[in-house]
């Protein structure tokens, strides 16, 4: 049997993790995607189907590849979950290990949109 390959182990981790992660219009799942050069980050009512809002770094000098960039995303979904006036809300890293540009979103989030649970 081949060694899987590490974005096929991450890929594996969020199959199982999504089993238990369910957002609802009350606890939308927060879920992020970070490609070598970008980070993707949507607020996502499963129950629906419906995304509540996005955020990306795709924007050409506004943002770059780094942790910087996860913090300044990070605060720009922190105002849109302040907008929604959500309390709760689960997060969903999609299998990457909660560290780097992962870590500095959440922690972004956390601080731009006070009393925002997850």
């Amino acid at each position: 049997m081949a060694q899987l390959s590490r974005n096929q182990a991450r890929q594996k981790k969020h199959l199982r993790e999504r089993q238990s992660i369910i957002g609802t219009s009350v606890k939308p799942r927060l879920c992020v995607f970070k490609s070598h050069q970008n980070f993707y980050a949507q607020l996502i009512d499963d129950s629906k189907g419906v995304t509540l809002a996005s955020v990306s770094t795709l924007v050409k000098g506004q943002f770059a590849g780094n942790i910087e960039s996860a913090k300044k995303a990070g605060e720009l979904m922190g105002e849109k979950i302040k907008a929604l006036k959500l309390t709760e809300i689960v997060f969903d890293r999609s299998g990457y290990v909660y560290h780097g540009r992962v870590k500095a979103f959440a922690e972004a989030v956390r601080q731009t949109a006070q009393g925002v649970k997850f």
